[in-house]
């Protein structure tokens, strides 16, 4: 089996956007015959939209809009838990609080298809300082698709 879908795959909007899903359960994705479940993007925030269960926003990295969902309802959470153990609701509140509409975040979590369309059910969100967080995870997605995600699978 392949280990990439065990580990946040950093992905660029574009390539995250195009991935091609496959229908299992847990969900999974293809990107270049390589399966990837859980992915990582860092951009601005530039849409923010906060429910009683649930905060909806988009990650812009340049490349295009990420829409990611952060559940807030701990019940929620407990009722549909899967094998990754999801944030509490108290550390998603948390986590919703620097969610804000310019500034500049690191987003991991599981790739979910909703209404055909994907996007990340985020289990981390961490506020960047620095403006150059955001052309150095360019660079290492360019560097980890030439070097490791765009290779062929070792044959057994």
């Amino acid at each position: 089996m392949d280990s990439l879908h065990l580990v946040h795959v950093k992905l660029l909007a574009a390539d995250l956007l195009t991935l091609t899903p496959r229908h299992t359960s847990p969900a999974s994705f293809v990107r270049g015959g390589r399966t990837v479940a859980r992915a990582e993007v860092v951009g601005v925030v530039v849409s923010r939209d906060r429910r009683e269960k649930f905060l909806r926003f988009l990650v812009d990295d340049g490349t295009g809009c990420v829409p990611c969902i952060l559940w807030l309802n701990h019940q929620y959470l407990n009722a549909n838990s899967s094998s990754d153990s999801d944030p509490t609701g108290e550390m998603a509140s948390k986590m919703s609080e620097v969610v804000r509409l310019g500034t500049l975040l690191r987003v991991r979590g599981r790739i979910v298809m909703y209404r055909g369309a994907i996007q990340i059910a985020a289990r981390d969100v961490v506020l960047e300082e620095d403006p150059n967080v955001e052309v150095l995870h360019w660079l290492q997605c360019v560097h980890m698709a030439k070097e490791c995600y765009d290779l062929a699978l070792p044959s057994v």
